[in-house]
């Protein structure tokens, strides 16, 4: 079997996980690991990569949820915000984090992860806001929600960061 189609199955692999994660959080709100495996998707496979994971498995998700799909618009945010988690694994995927003090590298993961939390968010809470009004009241809000992920996000990815690490040596290693 090719490289190619290896990778396929890894992409569909880790957007299963995207979406079962999702289940298994569901009442934790705005508690969620998509976050961190669509990060690790991009770093172990690069930015393509962990964007079609972010891309599917939100997908999934915001479509085929207990409470029912989002509205079309929010759904196309949702989408495009997780796959944005994915472009930033693939910018650690082609930096030199092997090389950085765990000091170092934990400051960079906290900012991935403010990174792949703000991408998200941001365009889901403007297109929420604009479409439920009133505008900065519902804005607001939905920013202090997603301080909940934020903060969540920010414990995890530096705690979670040894198992991308171990998956990407191990695809990595040279045959």
């Amino acid at each position: 079997m090719s490289q190619k189609r290896f990778l396929v199955v890894r992409v569909a692999l880790f957007s299963a996980l995207v979406y079962v994660l999702s289940w298994g959080t569901q009442y934790l709100p705005n508690v969620n690991f998509i976050f961190f495996v669509v990060f690790s998707a991009g770093v172990i496979w690069g930015a393509a990569a962990g964007s079609l994971v972010g891309l599917f498995g939100m997908g999934l998700w915001t479509t085929f949820n207990p409470y029912g799909p989002a509205p079309v618009p929010i759904i196309l945010a949702q989408v495009a915000g997780a796959a944005g988690g994915g472009l930033v694994g693939g910018v650690f995927h082609r930096g030199r984090w092997q090389r950085y003090s765990p000091v170092a590298l934990t400051l960079r993961l906290i900012l991935a992860a403010v990174c792949c939390t703000v991408i998200f968010y941001l365009p889901v809470n403007v297109i929420d806001a604009a479409l439920f009004q009133p505008f900065w009241p519902r804005f607001i809000g939905g920013a202090l929600w997603a301080a909940i992920s934020l903060g969540f996000n920010v414990l995890i990815f530096p705690l979670l960061f040894n198992v991308t690490r171990r998956l990407y040596h191990r695809e990595n290693a040279p045959a």
